[in-house]
Formats: C-alpha cells, sequence, structure tokens
C-alpha cells in the first residue's frame, strides 16, 4: 500500500468504523476490534498475497486468513471493505435483520472475505490446519494466518491442532494470539491463568516470535519477516502484545469494552480521538 503513515491513517478509519459500527446497532465487540485494527490494516494492505476483486471459495495461489476470535467482525469487515472485497456502504448493515454482516463472520451469506463461520471459539486453528496441508498437497506455496484470543486459547481444541501442526510440520501456517491479556469477563489471568504462553507453544515445536501489535512499524517489518520464512522449518506462532480498546483513551486499560456498545456521548468523545482519513460511510 505504502508508507507506515498511510498505513495508520488507514487503521484509524478502520477504528471509526469499528465505532459507528457498534453503536449505530448498539450490540458488538469494540474492544479486541481496536486492539487488532493495526495488525489487520497491515495484513490485508501490505503482508498478504490476496485477491479481493477475484475472490472464490478456495483461496488458491493466495493466502489465506482465518479470524478465529469471530466477535472481532466489526475490525474483520472494514478492513475487508476497504480493501476491495464488498462496498464499503455495506458496513452500514453491520447486524441488521438479513444483512451480510452478521455478528460473527458466517458464510451461508456468501459475503466475500469469509470462507468459514467463526466466533465458535477455539475452531479457527483447527481449520486453518486443514487449508495449510491442502495447499502443501496442491504445491500451493502461499501462507495460512489464523488470529485467535487469548481468552480463546483456552479452548482445548486449540492445544489439538497446535499439537498436530507441530508434530506434522505444517509450516505455511502462521498463528497470531492476540495478547491483551483480556476477556469477557475481566483479566485472563483471573478467568483462567494461562501460564507461559511461549514455551507451550515451543515445547509443541512452533517458532514463537514476540511483537508489538499496536506498533505499525513493527507489525509491517516482523509479519514480512515471518511470511518470508513460511514454509521453512517450524511453523509460526506470533505472541502479539497489544492493548483492548487501543485508539480511544476511556476503551484502554479495562475488559468492561469487550462486548459493550458506547452510547451517544460516548460515541462522540471516540470518534473526536480518531481522525478520519479515508472518509467515513
Amino acid at each position: 500500500m505504502g508508507t507506515i503513515t498511510e498505513l495508520e491513517k488507514f487503521a484509524s478509519q478502520v477504528r471509526r468504523d469499528i465505532i459507528r459500527m457498534v453503536h449505530a446497532v448498539q450490540s458488538g465487540h469494540p474492544g479486541g476490534s481496536l486492539g487488532s485494527a493495526d495488525f489487520m490494516t497491515a495484513m490485508f494492505q501490505e503482508i498478504m498475497d490476496i485477491h479481493p476483486e477475484n475472490f472464490d471459495m478456495t483461496g488458491s495461489n493466495e493466502d489465506i486468513f482465518i479470524l478465529s476470535n469471530g466477535h472481532l467482525s466489526p475490525l474483520y469487515y472494514s478492513v475487508m471493505a476497504r480493501s476491495g472485497y464488498f462496498p464499503v456502504s455495506e458496513l452500514a448493515t453491520f447486524r441488521k435483520l438479513h444483512s451480510r454482516l452478521q455478528g460473527h463472520p458466517a458464510t451461508m451469506e456468501k459475503l466475500p472475505g469469509v470462507r468459514i463461520a467463526t466466533g465458535s471459539l477455539g475452531q479457527g486453528l483447527s481449520v486453518a490446519t486443514g487449508l495449510a496441508l491442502s495447499k502443501k498437497l496442491k504445491n500451493d506455496n502461499h501462507t495460512v494466518f489464523c488470529l485467535m484470543g487469548d481468552g480463546e486459547i483456552q479452548e482445548g481444541q486449540v492445544w489439538e491442532a497446535a499439537m498436530y501442526v507441530g508434530g506434522h510440520q505444517v509450516n505455511n501456517l502462521v498463528g497470531i494470539i492476540d495478547y491483551n491479556k483480556k476477556q469477557i469477563d475481566g483479566a485472563t489471568d483471573n478467568v483462567l491463568p494461562l501460564g507461559d504462553v511461549k514455551a507451550k507453544f515451543e515445547a509443541f515445536g512452533w517458532r514463537v516470535t514476540e511483537l508489538e501489535g499496536n506498533n505499525m512499524s513493527a507489525v509491517v517489518s516482523t509479519m514480512k519477516a515471518i511470511k518470508a520464512n513460511s514454509g521453512k522449518g517450524k511453523p509460526d506462532l506470533v505472541l502479539m502484545h497489544t492493548e483492548m480498546g487501543q485508539g480511544v483513551d476511556f476503551m484502554t486499560g479495562t475488559h468492561k469494552w469487550h462486548g459493550s456498545a458506547p452510547n451517544d456521548e460516548q460515541t462522540k468523545i471516540a470518534l473526536s480521538q480518531l481522525p478520519e482519513t479515508l472518509g467515513d460511510y
């Protein structure tokens, strides 16, 4: 796409979209969406080899992105729309009756960009593993990326997939954990302590990289290096440190905005902190 400044401007607009979408229907998950906006911007605008104008479900001859923590759907929809998968104006239908933009991504609506229904937490890494294996069978040298939440990895299915990926060297798969240490009921350490996540994945045979996920320069340089190394040696796990609610001062430092919508006054304050850079939908 261009410079770090241009990517940061894109991310600011995405954050505006998230706030406006969730506010409009008084429903959704702004906290984690805001926190991962820099990462998703970089992935769709700079890192991945994707073909939005010719989307098909197979994902052949392009990189694939799986949003396992599907409650980050407002972020997912905003980035995809502004990357050319579907009209930006459709963001106004988020979570409304008959909309293709459901609260969690779904496939029956046939929304371009969505290859699997997600949001039933813990399943995305398993699906991403299958997609990565299929690329190996077809000699397709592209990469499958899977974003998970840190609260999500309390699900047992994640660790079954992690064991398989490491044990069978599914090294064209990159897992990313949004490591903000918060989930809907509070701090992850209070709900169900995660322990040493890095050591656990390394024990299963993954190569682990830590990343400051709200630093656009760091995101771009780190993910470019990881993608360049994809398919070589071990599978990659990115432990991405983010701040839930990043970009809006009263939403940071707390889990309370994980799944809560801002009221009119809060929305006005939030938008005043997020520059409109690409034009609101």
